[in-house]
């Protein structure tokens, strides 16, 4: 009986060594410095134009005054301070176009490296424009930025992904929702009057995009490449066992080579996937459908409208507008929070609660929200309620949609698909970025305070289709989940191959043999 307990012992004790072996610092440090120079300065772009708006609108109607020899008419300032904004979403939809051909021929860490050259080039231009006078500098600036933001979004979510054991996939990826936290939080410290938010400094507000750029682009080439595209698309088994040896930390890594060779062997002769040829697919349909709902939801949710309103709900309750810009770094620091302890649980909790309970309360409180708002004039204690729920609405949404949606794309195709996919839900992400920058100020000015039950009924019905759909991926394989899709997909890929669309004729008359008991174990 001792005899057994210790055995027992001894075996709990094999696999907890196990488990903590099943990292390195080299992962670490891969997610934090990728997401530091990647999905960080998205965060960062997002915000860091707010605190800048009326000295950079002064320096578009100096320039035009100097080169015309009359003042910018109040339109064309608008127009010119729009474009401004909103050229960011049309150079993220162009990266997200660019990444796939990158992609294929650099890998997913190199795609990251060659961004930096946009981040780089983008944050001279935008920090020289004052000097300059040139507000054109400034415009192209924010475009370049945008192609380094549509990069980034799709290839560093790929890369953590296929760098991570399965049992870290969801901790890990959401650093990516982690860093675009942190971004806009500071990008709201920095553009304090104190700090970088004064009319002598802006341009610097942009100038410090090159310090994440440069940080990343003098460590990251010392990390390994993703040892699943060395496998897959470069045939390299040798570099992958290495590579995978690195981000694990651990010399035994049969059970990990086991799981890549049995998804290798069953895709042998696979070639990169077209967007139109994942489209046309019956195998992915379902899933694509998903992340394409999830990451419409993600943008069209309503949180870009809440900080429309922040300044305006701090001021009902009574903030001085000298404080409000302090009280707004609460939203970034609610943002980073909720951030990182989804992060902390998701692989407790599972993506699936965590994505459905977010849009569900997001509904919730936007319902509330515009119940306060409607009535925050009737009692002194309402707009704090309102700012109540505020807070609560970031909160929900950073603790699953802020991050979530990029997970899941990782985790629903494979290799071959996953670029096209990226593709795919990249230009849903910037197309809804660009649509509620462009739509929101006409929905604000005929339903006032009644706007939020539009973002209200977007979240309810992105939670409610994502019930009844959505599998928990929490620790599956890729067959795994695909298996979970089958039944609603009604189309069951055939045991040995994918799909016709996606493999070379060969492999369709002739599967392999062993890749059935491969995909099976």
């Amino acid at each position: 009986m001792k005899l057994r307990e210790k055995d027992s012992a001894d075996n709990k004790g094999s696999d907890l060594e196990k488990k903590k072996l099943d990292w390195s610092c080299s992962l670490i440090l891969a997610s934090l410095v990728g997401a530091f120079g990647s999905s960080f300065l998205y965060g960062y772009n997002l915000s860091v134009v707010n605190a800048p708006t009326p000295y950079i609108k002064a320096f578009y109607n100096e320039s035009w005054e100097r080169r015309h020899g009359y003042p910018i008419d109040s339109d064309t300032l608008t127009l010119l301070w729009s474009v401004t904004v909103s050229i960011f979403a049309i150079g993220g939809l162009v990266g997200t176009f660019l990444v796939k051909v990158i992609g294929k021929f650099l890998g997913r860490k190199n795609t990251l490296l060659v961004n930096n050259g946009f981040g780089v080039s983008a944050a001279l231009l935008m920090a020289c424009s004052l000097p300059a006078g040139a507000l054109e500098m400034l415009i192209v600036g924010r475009f370049i930025m945008g192609v380094d933001g549509g990069i980034a979004l799709s290839a560093l979510p790929m890369y953590v992904s296929e760098i991570s054991p399965k049992q870290m996939r969801g901790s890990l990826g959401q650093v990516t929702a982690i860093f675009i936290c942190v971004g806009v939080f500071a990008g709201q410290l920095l553009g304090l009057p104190e700090l970088l938010g004064k009319e002598s400094t802006w341009p610097y507000l942009f100038g410090v995009i090159v310090i994440p750029a440069l940080v990343q682009l003098v460590s990251l080439p010392f990390l390994p490449q993703s040892p699943h595209y060395l496998l897959f698309e470069k045939h390299d088994q040798e570099g992958a066992e290495k590579a995978f040896r690195t981000f694990l930390g651990k010399e035994d890594i049969s059970c990990e080579m086991e799981e890549v060779l049995a998804e290798s062997r069953v895709q042998r002769n696979i070639r990169l996937v077209s967007v139109l040829e994942l489209l046309r697919s019956p195998f992915v349909c379902w899933q694509l459908i998903t992340v394409v709902i999830s990451m419409a939801c993600y943008q069209l949710c309503g949180l870009n409208a809440i900080w429309f309103y922040t300044n305006s709900i701090f001021g009902k309750a009574g903030i001085t507008p000298e404080k409000i810009p302090y009280i707004t770094l609460s939203t970034g620091g609610i943002e980073t929070l909720a951030a990182i302890f989804s992060g902390l649980v998701i692989e407790r909790v599972g993506r699936r609660p965590l994505l459905i309970g977010g849009f569900g309360l997001m509904a919730l409180f936007f319902g509330i929200l515009t119940i306060t708002l409607t009535l925050q004039d009737h009692a002194p204690w309402i707009p704090y309620l309102s700012i109540v729920c505020i807070l609560a609405i970031i909160a929900a949404f950073c603790s699953g949609p802020g991050g979530i949606p990029f997970i899941l794309t990782s985790e629903f195709f494979q290799q071959a698909q996953r670029p096209a996919a990226f593709t795919v839900v990249g230009t849903v992400n910037w197309l809804s970025n660009f649509t509620i920058g462009l739509l929101f100020p006409f929905i604000q000015q005929s339903l006032d305070t009644y706007c939020f039950l539009v973002f209200a009924a977007i979240c309810f019905t992105g939670a409610l289709y994502l019930y009844f759909v959505l599998p928990e991926t929490k620790n599956r394989t890729h067959a795994e989940i695909s298996q979970a899709f089958a039944k609603r997909n009604k189309a069951y890929p055939p045991e040995g191959r994918t799909d016709s669309a996606v493999t070379d004729d060969k492999t369709n008359i002739r599967p392999e043999p062993d890749s059935s008991s491969a995909l099976e174990n």
